[in-house]
């Protein structure tokens, strides 16, 4: 029995869900955090438009030891304060972001190898 056929429509499903996660979190969480003049600076470096919304989502989301680590590297003005962050959001927005960042990372990863069993394993 062919099980990838299935999970592409799971996966496809949960990357129309991930859409749907990333606005409502720029709406409802990183706007608001826009417009604090303490936290608009640290919200990580903006490569693109919206990333911003992926720094904030993983502050909030990673293990305060993990993130800690990120604070000490040569990079940590890639990544946002997350300190700071849950110092300025509820819980809700805490759990929007895990919500979101963790079903985006699912979905990413799911993609990149469903993608690579149909290259290497379909003729």
């Amino acid at each position: 029995m062919e099980v990838v056929g299935p999970l592409w429509g799971v996966v496809l499903a949960a990357l129309f869900l991930t859409c749907i996660l990333f606005v409502a979190f720029g709406q409802i969480t990183v706007r608001k955090l826009r417009k604090n003049q303490r936290t608009k600076d640290q919200l990580g470096l903006e490569l693109a438009s919206g990333w911003d919304i992926l720094n904030v989502a993983q502050a909030l989301a990673l293990p305060k030891a993990l993130t800690d680590r990120f604070k000490e590297s040569y990079l940590s003005a890639m990544f946002a304060n997350a300190d700071l962050l849950r110092e300025h959001t509820s819980v809700f927005d805490r759990a929007l972001a895990a919500l979101f960042f963790w079903l985006y990372t699912f979905t990413g990863i799911s993609l990149m190898l469903l993608t690579a069993h149909y290259f290497i394993f379909i003729e």
